[in-house]
């Protein structure tokens, strides 16, 4: 069975198209709630949506192949140029906050497979076009959940806190030196409440038996803890 779908796959047809991003949706999913699991900003949906482009170009350019097999002209360096500068066009949407919270991945991903499908539409590959935006339409709808469910059972994640006044901090330290967790990159800044107000990130790790919103909302009924986010 196995090599009957490696037969599909080296050949060119449609059926061997679906297989293919097929494929790269199972990689891209697989390899996004890995990063997930471990709080990395990246996500299942960021994952393959960059996998799901990047098998869209390789696709057209052997399209592109089939339909001039003869051609002594690289018909494909436009496209090529395309895929590289809309990298540019999707850093414009990242941005990080005052929280060092990173916002705007999944869009540019989203930017940049569009682009690829676009590559596939312009080609006249309209069956590779439709089946790309089926899949990038199912990361959007249905991995979203996955997205969420993967984050809301994360045991390590990171926390914008601010404090009620500056002696909090040494307090939220000897607190959490008594519950059963571990914490690392802690960063004190300016807290948004007020000029005088101070903030902190962290990155908290939990033992497999706690549960996240349950220590975030633990942190919250602290007196000296004013406000608490998950970035």
């Amino acid at each position: 069975m196995l090599r009957s779908f490696l037969s599909i796959a080296h050949e060119w047809s449609i059926h061997a198209v679906f297989f293919r991003l097929v494929l790269a949706t199972l990689v891209g999913t697989i390899i996004g709630m890995e990063r997930e699991y471990r709080n990395k900003d990246a996500g299942v949906k960021t994952h393959v949506l960059v996998c799901i482009g990047a098998a869209m170009t390789v696709i057209v350019n052997e399209y592109i192949f089939q339909l001039y097999p003869n051609s002594n002209i690289d018909i494909t360096r436009i496209g090529a140029q395309v895929v590289s500068g809309v990298g540019f066009l999707g850093v414009g949407t990242i941005l990080v906050t005052g929280k060092n919270e990173v916002r705007g991945l999944t869009t540019a991903a989203g930017l940049w497979a569009c682009a690829c499908i676009g590559l596939a539409a312009g080609a006249g590959f309209v069956e590779g076009t439709v089946l790309a935006m089926i899949f990038v339409v199912f990361t959007f709808m249905v991995l979203s959940r996955i997205d969420h469910y993967v984050r809301h059972n994360a045991k390590s994640f990171d926390l914008y806190i601010e404090f009620e006044d500056r002696s909090g901090v040494k307090q939220l330290l000897k607190v959490l030196h008594t519950w059963e967790c571990s914490y690392h990159s802690f960063v004190l800044m300016k807290g948004e409440a007020s000029e005088m107000g101070t903030a902190a990130t962290l990155t908290i790790e939990i033992p497999a038996t706690l549960h996240k919103t349950p220590f975030i909302e633990a942190i919250q009924a602290l007196d000296f803890v004013s406000f608490v986010d998950e970035m």
